[in-house]
């Protein structure tokens, strides 16, 4: 089996029909999890017509320039046109776990004696 190469364009950048039925259930207020689920009520013999909401919401946030214009973010119940982190503001995630800073390694690493240090 040969694997399609990657990145792939944006399935809502190139079905034309697909992005048109998004457009207008957006525009009816249809949240991108009602618009999911009714694509497979409404296309069932039709797969290329079939969208998770996480594409949706993909399309509107992250290639908001792409598929699907920013103005369309403002026709989601949120009106927002960013996604927001779940975690505190001001909080930051370590990246690495028991991170030690460069600066407080030992002092016999320095000079590289030890192979490994």
């Amino acid at each position: 089996m040969r694997w399609p190469a990657r990145p792939q364009p944006a399935r809502l950048a190139t079905n034309l029909a697909l992005r048109r039925e998004l457009k207008a259930r957006l525009r009816l207020n249809h949240s991108p999890e009602q618009i999911s689920r009714r694509s497979r009520e409404d296309f069932p013999d039709d797969p290329e017509m079939w969208v998770s909401h996480e594409t949706i919401y993909q399309s509107l946030y992250v290639q908001g320039r792409g598929a699907l214009r920013r103005a369309l973010t403002k026709q989601l119940r949120t009106g927002r046109a960013v996604r927001h982190p779940r975690r505190p503001e001001g909080q930051r995630r370590e990246r690495i776990p028991p991170m030690i800073n460069i600066t407080e390694r030992p002092a016999d690493v320095e000079d590289r004696a030890v192979p490994g240090h």
